[in-house]
Formats: structure tokens, sequence, C-alpha cells
């Protein structure tokens, strides 16, 4: 059985069946190689997969450039994970040749594959600093709420790994080679440990916020078509407590709901090509309302399923979603005023505006005013005639995309990207009762944490998913601590509760590297009776500093007498002379 388990992993790593002897030197160097691919595969993996809250971002930028809708994001998921498992399942048979001393010889398929992965993250990492730079400040984000898990999996990976480098060590020719692979084991091992230090997470902390508000992101666009009266409707079902939309003025100067503008603005969601044969590229001001009100806005959603969540409606849905069409900004007044819900919207021309009774703020403004709405349920977000609309419609609730020019005007009330504001200027907003809406929040880590954080309220294409979170993914309250006496203390204030589970993972790391430094010396014989009172002790603190420091005390005191063997013992360990 071993003999085939041996040709296996031969065939698969070298596309050798037969064993074959290969200069040691360019195998490890190959394997080195194969490592280094595989940690930069997993990272970009990563990059992505954090990323993914902004993805259809990505896919709305290559449509205006493209003229042509494809989920080009779930493209690069695709080609990304499975670069990442590729390389990672080569390394795991690279591993396991070194432990059954199989001869390394890596198959040049291999290394060409290898090489075409190395491209691939370095193409796409350029490219992400080039096109999408203010993405990596979500990453540095995404490290406070995930930091506590890569660093768990870090630990998991050093101690499965750990077994191979003792043996690398024993095997070593050199004092050279030791000393080199001693130290490296070391400084990887002092970074895992000491890497918390650097990450400070709102989710560690006594008291936790309320949940934050949900604003709907043109509605309900992954259960229904964007800015139409089925998604409004949808995201009402989720609760939320305002509508995000984008408005526009037609060409007989009639507010309408639409993202997209400038050339091509109605081809990405509606069948203008099919209705209007040669307008497809015409601007806004070249449709009546009546006109945009002919075209259909819903099909393209069942079609293209932007969100991967069509196949989640039902048929009747569906049908429904298949028949919208372009509503005007007096329709879904007349929603939100019926249901108590609030407004916040951009004005996507206002910069082509040649004054205030021209612009579409004046238009706005008084579609508003006609409505009835109350006007505290308008959130007053455009800049450029803040003051003129003031005096028209008084009474409006005035937000800012802007931390200096909110104080300026006394206001109270942000609105920005998530990424502008760090978890820190949030939480110190809100002690200065200013409100703090964030855009856009999809995922459940990027949720917790702004909720852990203190935020207002969010706005989000995935109204369905939050709404249904009772508490953040995670959140750590402080514990009772302990002494060097073993004995339960007040613990810290919050911001040192990172210190102390860093303290304790320092003395598992201290007294797990004397076990280690005994179990060289004597071949590795103490080196399972050390794992073995870890894992004894695994969830119960005070279990484990008091084994360590029995444990401690004992490989002191055998250092000085090696010709003793080790005796595993339940929450001991003692040495007994042969």
């Amino acid at each position: 059985m071993l003999s085939i388990s041996r040709t296996c992993l031969r065939g698969i790593y070298s596309c050798h069946w037969n064993s074959q002897n290969r200069r040691p030197n360019r195998a490890c160097c190959w394997l080195s190689f194969l490592s280094f691919v595989s940690i930069l595969a997993l990272s970009w993996m990563y990059v992505c997969f954090i990323a993914f809250n902004d993805h259809n971002d990505v896919n709305w930028h290559a449509f205006k450039t493209l003229k042509k809708w494809v989920n080009w994001y779930m493209i690069v998921m695709v080609v990304s994970a499975v670069l990442a498992t590729y390389c990672l399942l080569l390394l795991v048979f690279g591993l396991l040749h070194l432990a059954v001393r199989e001869p390394l010889d890596l198959h040049w398929l291999h290394k060409v594959f290898l090489f075409l992965g190395l491209l691939t993250v370095t193409l796409g990492t350029a490219g992400f600093c080039k096109e999408w730079i203010e993405e990596w400040q979500t990453v540095y984000m995404s490290f406070q709420a995930t930091a506590p898990f890569l660093q768990l999996g870090a630990v998991v990976a050093l101690t499965l790994i750990s077994w191979l480098v003792f043996q690398g060590y024993h095997t070593a020719q050199t004092a050279a080679s030791k000393v080199f692979i001693m130290l490296t084991f070391l400084v990887v091992s002092a970074a895992v440990f000491l890497c918390p230090l650097a990450i400070c997470s709102p989710c560690i902390a006594n008291n936790l916020p309320p949940k934050p508000a949900l604003v709907g992101h043109r509605g309900a666009p992954m259960l229904a078509p964007e800015n139409t009266m089925l998604s409004f409707r949808k995201s009402m079902e989720c609760g939320v407590v305002a509508f995000e939309t984008d408005v526009q003025l037609s060409k007989d100067m009639k507010p309408f709901l639409m993202h997209d503008n400038g050339p091509s603005f109605l081809l990405r969601t509606t069948d203008v090509k099919e209705k209007f044969l040669g307008r497809d590229a015409d601007m806004h001001a070249n449709f009546t309302l009546q006109a945009l009100q002919t075209l259909n806005a819903g099909e393209w959603f069942v079609r293209t399923d932007p969100f991967q969540s069509v196949s989640s409606l039902s048929k009747e849905e569906k049908r429904e979603a298949n028949n919208q069409s372009v509503p005007s900004l007096s329709e879904l007044l007349v929603m939100a005023k019926k249901h108590n819900v609030s407004l916040i919207f951009d004005l996507k021309n206002e910069k082509n505006s040649t004054g205030f009774h021209n612009s579409d703020s004046y238009y706005t403004a008084e579609t508003i005013e006609k409505s009835g709405i109350s006007p505290d349920k308008i959130w007053w977000l455009p800049t450029e005639y803040r003051h003129d609309v003031r005096k028209v419609t008084p009474g409006l609730k005035q937000v800012y995309n802007n931390v200096q020019e909110m104080y300026a005007d006394g206001g109270s009330f942000l609105n920005m990207k998530y990424s502008f504001l760090s978890t820190h200027e949030i939480s110190e907003l809100r002690k200065n009762n200013v409100s703090v809406n964030l855009w856009v929040v999809n995922e459940r880590w990027l949720f917790s944490l702004l909720w852990c954080s203190g935020a207002s309220s969010v706005t989000t294409n995935a109204c369905h998913i939050l709404k249904s979170m009772s508490k953040p993914d995670w959140h750590l309250e402080e514990e009772p601590c302990f002494s060097s006496k073993y004995k339960r203390e007040k613990c810290p204030p919050a911001s040192s509760l990172n210190d102390a589970i860093f303290i304790m993972r320092g003395h598992i790391l201290v007294s797990l590297f004397e076990g280690l430094y005994v179990g060289i010396i004597r071949k590795s014989r103490h080196i399972k009776c050390v794992m073995q009172q870890i894992h004894i002790c695994a969830f119960d603190v005070e279990c484990i500093y008091k084994t360590l420091f029995d444990m401690r005390i004992y490989i002191f005191d055998e250092i000085s007498s090696l010709g003793q063997h080790v005796v595993c013992h339940p929450f001991t360990c003692s040495a007994a002379t042969p």
C-alpha cells in the first residue's frame, strides 16, 4: 500500500512513475518557488474575496467600455480560485514527498503553470493598483474583521509543517543550514504570534452599538431590476428606512429615475435598441418622460442576472420583473409618503446646469414640494445649489459627503463610501452625535465591522441578507483575566484585551519552544508530550497556564538530566528513570 502511495505521489508531482535520482538543490529551489507562488495565489484569492463587496462596480465600468454586460468579476474569481487550489494541492504533494523521503522532481508542465500563475497574479495586482487603488483600503479594513481567523489559520499551518522543519533540521549536513532553518522558523513563528498587535478591531469591546438601519440602494437590486417600482417595493419588505436612487431630467423637464448617464445611458437597463432604432447613444435630454416610460426596464435583469440571484425568484416574480418601466420621481415620492420612508438621491447631471432655475435641483425640489411629502423625509445630498434649495423648500434634512463641509455648514449628517472613513473616525463622529450613512455595504463581514464601529445606517444592495442579522458575525466582550497565581482578576479596558490575548499566546509560544528545544536534543521524544498537554487544556485558560508552568519547571530540570526518558500523564509531564 505504501509503495502504491509513493508511486501515485511521484506520478502527480513529477509525472515519473519510477523512482528517479535528481539533484536535491535544484529540486528544493523549485519547492521554494512553488511555496512562494502558492502564498501569492492564496493572498490574491483573499483580495478578490474581500473586494467582492464592490464587484458590481467592476462589471459596470467594463460595460461602459465594451457596451456588453458580462460578469467579469466572477470570471476573475473562478480563475483565482482554480489557481490557488492548484498551487496548494501541488504544494501538499511536495510536502508529502518530503515526508516519505521521495526525491523531489517537479515536472516541466507544472513549472510552466506556476510561471503562468505568477504572471496572472502579477497582472491582476498591477491592474488592481492602476484601476481600483481605493479598494486596497477595503482590504486593509478587512483585517479588523478577519485577522483573528487568519492568525489561527497561520498557527494551524505552522503547527502542521513544524515536524517537517525539525526533520529538515535533523537531516541538515552543516551547522549553517541548521541555524538557517531554525532562525527562519523562529522569525516566521514570532511574526505569526506578534501580528495581532498590529490590528485594533472595534468588534472587541463590551458595548455593542445598535444595529445600523438599512437604506435600499436603487431599491433591492438583488431581488428586482434596479430603480424600478418593484425594486423599491422589495426593499420595503426588508424594512429599509430610506430609498436611495438617481434622478435625471427628461426633455420635458420631468425628473425620472436612472443610474447610468451620458451617451448610451439607456443601453444597460432598457430595450432602447429595439424600441428606438439608432437612438441608443442619445442623451437624457433627447427623450420625453412619456417616451422613456414605453421602454422595458426589467427584461435585462432576468436575462443578465447581475447578482446571480434570479434563480431564487419564483416564476411570478420573474414575470413581474420582466415587465418594469422607467419610473418618475413623482411615483417614488407617492410610495415614500404612503409608507413613511425617507428618500436620498444623486442628481446625475447637475454639473451641466447654467443656473439654479435651469438646474436639476430646481425641478427636483419643485416636484418634492408638489408631492406633499414631509420635508424631513428628504435627505438632500446634492451640493451645487444646496443654499438655493433651502430657500425654495425649507426643512429638508441636509446630508453631506464631506466632513469639513458638514462642520462648516453646521450639519450633522454624513453620507460617504464606507472605505473613506476609518472605524475609529466613525466611532468619533457618532460620539459627536453625527449621523453616519455608509455606502455600498453588501457583505456580512463588512456590515458586522461597521455595526461594531457604530454606523447609523448603511446603503446596501443586499437588504434581504442584512435584515436577518441579529448580531455581528463575531463580537468579543471582555472576559475575566488571569494573574501569574492563576486567580481571576478584573480585566483591563477593552483596548487592552488584545494585549491579554497576546500575553497568553506568548507564554504558550515560549513554553512550546522550550519543549521543542529539548525535543531536538532528545530526538523529538518530548514534542508529543508538550502537544498532548496543550491539546488537553485547549479551552481552559487556567489549565493551560498551570500545565505550562509545571511543564516549564520540569523542562529546565530535564535539560540538566538528559539520561531520563519522558513519560506523559494527564495534565502533567513527569520524568522517570529507566
